[in-house]
């Protein structure tokens, strides 16, 4: 990872809900809002900064519940803290890269205002559909820490194929180090029975632009979802990362960085040129 990746904005907050939401707002150019997945955090996109900072503008946050933000974690409040935040930023017009359960997030946000998004990057999308198949097993991690505490969740968690990296490069390793080890836990806290909730799925709302990405090597069921999902969206590409698990903008975020600073540019270009 490029020593220039530690030159970035510094940390703002804001208050939403009786939430303090950590927030970067670094570059220049159409503005990028990064949601990251569950038990990660900002800092996940450190590797995107170097290479897209030039072209657009990017804001990344720390979710509710997650990484130095406050508040209870939230599918629902994830949607209206971003809401607050681009009224914040004066943003009437935004493109989203959501990874994983920040995937769910950018487009549920998408059929909720889908008036105020550009474009969408999809990242290794979870099962939309809450009675369909589920990959990771929440019920038995909630049990885990409650019963055990947040240190031996993380152990466990770590050793999951989602949770992994491909790459053996180091600084990749020790990034995903810190910020499983800054996860505070508290919707594992909750009594969660099933996956964490997700709105009335509408694909046929969500009429922007989306690529639909996963890595080479991510589980056949994050594989298959995204499939499914590309299916269905009515202006949707396809795409993988090579030499990538689950976590490809980590593993291989060189072809990250091309795959989707190509499609951010290209889409970006003609929605901001209809504005």
């Amino acid at each position: 990872m490029d020593a220039s990746l530690t030159a970035h904005a510094a940390d703002s907050y804001l208050q939403v809900n009786g939430a303090h939401l950590r927030y970067r707002d670094e570059g220049r150019g159409p503005p990028v809002i990064f949601v990251h997945g569950w038990t990660l955090d900002l800092d996940m996109w450190e590797p995107q900064i170097a290479a897209l900072a030039a072209s657009f503008r990017i804001i990344r946050l720390d979710r509710r519940g997650f990484g130095m933000s406050s508040g209870r974690a939230s599918l629902t409040n994830d949607l209206d803290d971003l809401k607050a935040l681009c009224a914040h930023l004066g943003l009437p017009l935004v493109a989203m890269v959501g990874m994983s359960q920040g995937a769910r997030v950018v487009l549920e946000y998408a059929q909720r205002w889908p008036t105020t998004l550009s474009s969408l990057v999809v990242d290794g999308p979870p099962q939309m559909h809450p009675d369909g198949v589920q990959d990771i097993p929440y019920p038995a991690y909630c049990a885990l820490a409650r019963d055990h505490g947040v240190e031996a969740f993380r152990r466990e968690w770590s050793q999951h194929p989602l949770a992994r990296l491909r790459t053996q490069e180091r600084s990749a390793s020790e990034l995903l180090t810190r910020m499983i080890a800054r996860y505070p836990g508290n919707d594992l806290m909750q009594v969660l029975a099933e996956a964490p909730p997700a709105l009335p799925w509408s694909p046929g709302k969500v009429c922007v632009p989306a690529l639909v990405l996963t890595g080479e090597f991510d589980l056949s069921s994050r594989q298959a979802f995204a499939d499914d999902l590309a299916s269905q969206l009515p202006m949707a590409e396809r795409a993988h990362i090579p030499a990538a698990g689950h976590l490809c903008n980590l593993d291989n975020s060189s072809a990250y960085n091309v795959l989707v600073g190509s499609f951010l540019a290209r889409t970006l270009h003609t929605a901001f040129n209809q504005e």
